[in-house]
């Protein structure tokens, strides 16, 4: 699944680059930049907050303890740029399910989020980013934030084999092998179609051709 993420951060900067980073892991995340703003969204909840203290607005402990009332279960990260210590130890006290206190590096706060939600709603390592994409191996789906691409099934085990294979030369007798099994009887030129296909809804796969012998996916 892609997870949703609400991001409170008054500074416009901060608040992109972070953004930013989240969403390169197929997350969908909404910037909200005021605690008035993130107050009129806590009956929709995100699958996780990341919440500044310090709002112009309303300040974060504020704005927490009405999260922890309404949706106890949602995880919340704090950040705050003032004295870590004391903003920890309120934080927890106030519900909060991690820390971090600003400067800090933007991939930090990707690597934390990933270890929360992965500890509040399970492992996710079923998910394959491939950046616009995120694939859903074990639900068998593809989405580009928060739209699904309908693939048919041939069309997802090709995206499969490719995804477990990444970097590799696949000849057209291996794809064909893999994706219609040893029993096929027929022309190798059916992966030329589903390798058509799939480039067409995927566009930003970057499948290169290999003249006369198959082909290869980039994920550099």
């Amino acid at each position: 699944m892609a997870f949703n993420i609400y991001l409170v951060e008054d500074d416009k900067n901060l608040n992109l680059i972070l953004t930013t980073y989240l969403k390169k892991e197929g997350w969908e995340v909404k910037s909200i930049f005021t605690g008035e703003e993130a107050l009129k969204l806590i009956n929709n909840p995100p699958d996780l907050w990341i919440l500044d203290i310090m709002l112009p607005d309303i300040d974060g402990y504020q704005i927490i303890k009405e999260i922890k009332a309404s949706t106890p279960h949602v995880p919340v990260i704090f950040i705050s740029a003032r004295d870590a210590d004391i903003d920890r130890i309120l934080g927890l006290e106030l519900g909060s399910d991690d820390y971090l206190a600003k400067p800090f590096l933007p991939r930090e706060l990707v690597i934390r989020t990933r270890k929360l939600l992965e500890r509040v709603y399970g492992s996710t390592s079923d998910l394959v980013i491939i950046s616009p994409y995120t694939i859903d191996i074990r639900g068998r789906r593809v989405k580009v934030g928060s739209n699904l691409i309908n693939l048919t099934s041939k069309e997802f085990d090709l995206l499969e084999y490719f995804v477990n294979n990444q970097n590799q030369a696949l000849s057209r007798e291996q794809i064909l092998k893999s994706v219609w099994g040893e029993d096929y009887f027929g022309t190798d030129r059916v992966v030329d179609d589903l390798v058509r296909r799939l480039r067409k809804k995927m566009s930003k796969l970057n499948i290169e051709t290999i003249y006369g012998y198959g082909y290869r996916m980039i994920n550099s």
